[in-house]
């Protein structure tokens, strides 16, 4: 689904107010660890800032909301849970170009034997996206093969990205403006270009699932916040605070 604007403006605002305060966190972990790179983020250059929202009093607000609502029952029916949830910046000039990848092949690194179903990614456009900037490509499943199977993923020295694709289809890009969602599920290849212009290119992207994502132990992968339960919300806030739960989960691609 692509969704031009539907995001108000005022929510807008406040999810770009929240990517300021999560870029300088990333940062100040760097500094505390001495490194200029963690994982896939790259200080400056690109960022993937994962699964924090109970750090923030706001993020909840948007993640569980009638929009995110809609838009998740659409794609995965009655039944919806917070599967994982992070920033992906892209930094002025120098910002990275991210690899042909399936989302689900990164739970399949860690977990080859997965056999969970498609969960859903919303790639919400906290700025005017285009090709200059670094904005998705994606491969629809009738050129790319896969609709019902998450490809074998090798990991790219340097970047430390996983790609699942190295063919010639360009794909095809989302140009949408700020406040968009650009929704498709897991086992879509996709990628994005490089940042080339003077600003930074910031997108919020959760992602939901119809079921628990869960680890061969049975434990939750990364997150299995109730959201929907037979269309109606499920979320209760009042419980989902920092305090009631362990470490944060990992990082599982972007």
């Amino acid at each position: 689904m692509i969704l031009p604007g539907v995001i108000p403006i005022d929510v807008l605002t406040m999810l770009r107010e929240e990517c300021s305060y999560f870029l300088g966190y990333c940062d100040a972990q760097m500094d505390a660890k001495g490194v200029q790179t963690e994982g896939l983020s790259h200080r400056g250059r690109r960022y993937f800032v994962n699964n924090r929202y109970r750090m923030s009093n706001r993020l909840w607000q948007f993640i569980f909301s009638p929009l995110m609502a809609a838009v998740t029952e659409a794609a995965l029916g009655p039944d919806v849970y917070l599967f994982h949830e992070q920033w992906v910046v892209k930094g002025p000039e120098q910002g990275m170009k991210f690899s042909w990848h399936q989302d689900s092949g990164y739970v399949k690194w860690n977990d080859p034997a997965t056999r969970h179903r498609p969960y859903l990614t919303c790639w919400c456009t906290l700025d005017d996206v285009n090709e200059a900037n670094g904005t998705v490509y994606v491969l629809p499943h009738s050129r790319g093969g896969t609709r019902d199977k998450i490809l074998d993923h090798t990991k790219e020295a340097g970047s430390n990205d996983l790609i699942g694709y190295t063919g010639r289809d360009p794909g095809d890009a989302a140009i949408v403006p700020a406040g968009s969602i650009v929704a498709f599920d897991s086992y879509v290849l996709h990628r994005s270009g490089p940042n080339t212009t003077a600003r930074m290119r910031r997108v919020y992207l959760p992602q939901y699932s119809a079921e628990p994502i869960c680890r061969p132990d049975g434990r939750p992968r990364t997150l299995a916040v109730p959201f929907l339960k037979d269309g109606k919300m499920a979320y209760n806030h009042a419980e989902d605070r920092p305090e009631n739960f362990g470490p944060f989960p990992a990082q599982v691609g972007g």
